[in-house]
Parts: C-alpha cells; sequence; structure tokens
C-alpha cells in the first residue's frame, strides 16, 4: 500500500477534526464533524455563519488544524495536521457535498446550516504504528 493511500484510508475513517481560524489577532479553533472527499483531497463540513470560527473563516478563508486519535499508547499515535483554503459551497457542488454528509450523518438531514469546504493544501501524517515518528506528507501542486 501507498503513503498516499495509507493517509487515503485514514481520512476516510475519522469523522471529526479540529479547524483553526485567525482573522488580525482574533483566533479560534472548533471540533467538526466531516466527509473527505478524496477526489478534490477536501473536507467537507457543516457550521454556521454566525459561530465564531464562522466569522473568523468569512474574513480569512486561510485554516489550520488537526484528526487523531485517542491511542493509550504512544506506539499507537496517529494523526493528521492540515492546512488549507476553506470556502461556503454553493450550487451543484454545495447539493452535492450535502448528500454525501447526510449519508454520513443522517442526523443531518435535519440541519439547514451552510457547508463548506477545506481545499486542502498540505497534508503531514505521524503514524507510529508504522515505525516510531514514520510521516507521510503530502502538498497540493
Amino acid at each position: 500500500m501507498s503513503d498516499l493511500s495509507h493517509l487515503i484510508r485514514y481520512l476516510k475513517k475519522q469523522h471529526v477534526l479540529s479547524l483553526c481560524a485567525t482573522s488580525g489577532d482574533e483566533s479560534w479553533c472548533a471540533n467538526c464533524f466531516y466527509v473527505f472527499d478524496e477526489t478534490s483531497m477536501a473536507f467537507w463540513l457543516m457550521t454556521e455563519l454566525e459561530t465564531r470560527h464562522g466569522q473568523l473563516m468569512q474574513m480569512n478563508p486561510r485554516i489550520a488544524g488537526t484528526i487523531n486519535g485517542q491511542p493509550k499508547s504512544v506506539l499507537l499515535i496517529k494523526g493528521v495536521q492540515y492546512r488549507g483554503q476553506i470556502t461556503q459551497l454553493s450550487g451543484e457542488r454545495e447539493a452535492i457535498a450535502r448528500r454525501a454528509y447526510q449519508r454520513r450523518f443522517p442526523v443531518a438531514k435535519k440541519v439547514t446550516a451552510p457547508l463548506w469546504e477545506i481545499t486542502l493544501d498540505e497534508v503531514k501524517m505521524t503514524d507510529n504504528a508504522l515505525g516510531f515518528g514514520k510521516k507521510i506528507i503530502w502538498t497540493r501542486s
């Protein structure tokens, strides 16, 4: 299995990411449920415009974050750090993302919050199960 397919499998398996947004001297982090779109190397998430992170994302679309589990042993640590651009979806892209999001999280069928896309620029995965400190790095070319 290639490093990229290992990374993609991990991102598809997880369902919560941390998202860090900033604008000027303000910063805020939030945890969000997500769906990973392998075709475009992007995350789809749902959040309201009025949230603290939503307001910051509207002012500055550059974001960063993490995805990780909670292993009890350092030898089993697996996690991802990422950075990218976030945009609020609309039109056909939003409809596609909403269907995928509702398939993964059926409770979202009752929610009308906006959908967002994080277009990934860089991803770094650490997976100690592959060897202590093993890194897999992907960047958009």
